[in-house]
């Protein structure tokens, strides 16, 4: 993979906004291998990603964000810069399904999600065999019903241990408190088994079947405290008919699942979405 700096941003939209990014880059001999901009003209904000070949550059990533700084603040931006040399540290939360989990963990081994996994946490002993075969600790952590506050605090400290960025939730199956999510904001990452905001919480197979749907999907979508509700990353939808019963949805869902977190993931990974309230930009 190229050596490239990520740059992200977001702005109220103004004129000339591409052009102080294109000439600091210029200034510094930056190299453009991937540039991409949205204008939401209803909301009055830019949003914008570049790929620049970091041997371009005369200075590191620390000298970057200095340089750039004073830009970013005269155009009130939100925004970050990112090596693609600094693997992210990402840690899956998983409970019984193996679906998801085995998914990523098999794109991990072949090399198709640039990341390290430094641990997977389970609510349940279930899948040990499977992350302990790919080399990767694995902590059982169980949930006792009348305190659920006790797991959470361990999840966390694991978390935390492992010096994670990003958490995966792969059909973890809990829902997290208000306090949990506050620590990682924009870095939780679920895969809800609808496409929301149809069928939000639990059994959204049993509902879709009850309501006599034609298509079920798959939703990936950043955590927040209000359940199934944070920012959308990715969606993707199967056809159903009469003759499907409840099990044969599960069935064909499991595969919109998989490739819908995978994609979220990877695109989080790569630094493509960019988050605004209660939506997301994402450039593929």
């Amino acid at each position: 993979m190229e050596h490239v700096f990520r740059l992200t941003l977001a702005c109220p939209d103004r004129v000339g906004i591409v052009a102080r990014v294109s000439n600091f880059l210029a200034q510094y001999n930056g190299t453009i291998t991937e540039a991409n901009q949205h204008a939401d003209l209803q909301e009055g904000w830019f949003f914008l990603r570049n790929e620049i070949r970091a041997d371009s550059l005369p200075f590191n990533i620390e000298t970057f964000r200095q340089a750039f700084a004073p830009i970013a603040d005269d155009l009130q931006m939100t925004w970050d810069v990112h090596d693609s040399q600094t693997r992210r540290k990402v840690v899956l939360l998983a409970s019984k399904d193996n679906h998801c989990l085995a998914d990523l963990l098999n794109r991990w081994h072949g090399g198709d999600l640039d990341c390290d996994i430094p641990c997977v946490i389970a609510n349940h002993d279930h899948l040990r065999g499977l992350v302990e075969w790919h080399g990767i600790p694995f902590h059982h952590v169980p949930v006792d019903p009348a305190n659920k506050a006790v797991h959470f605090d361990r999840v966390a400290e694991l978390v935390e241990a492992a010096g994670a960025d990003t958490l995966v939730l792969a059909r973890y199956m809990q829902i997290l408190p208000a306090s949990f999510c506050a620590r990682w904001p924009q870095r939780i990452i679920n895969i809800h088994h609808s496409f929301l905001p149809s069928f939000i919480g639990a059994r959204p197979y049993h509902q879709a079947f009850e309501r006599g749907v034609k298509l079920i999907g798959a939703t990936c979508h950043y955590v927040t405290d209000d359940l199934d509700a944070g920012p959308i990353i990715d969606q993707d939808v199967t056809r159903v008919s009469h003759r499907d019963d409840v099990s044969e949805m599960i069935r064909r869902g499991k595969d919109v699942e998989r490739a819908v977190l995978a994609r979220g993931l990877r695109w989080h990974l790569e630094d493509r979405v960019l988050v605004h309230g209660n939506k997301t930009v994402v450039f593929e």
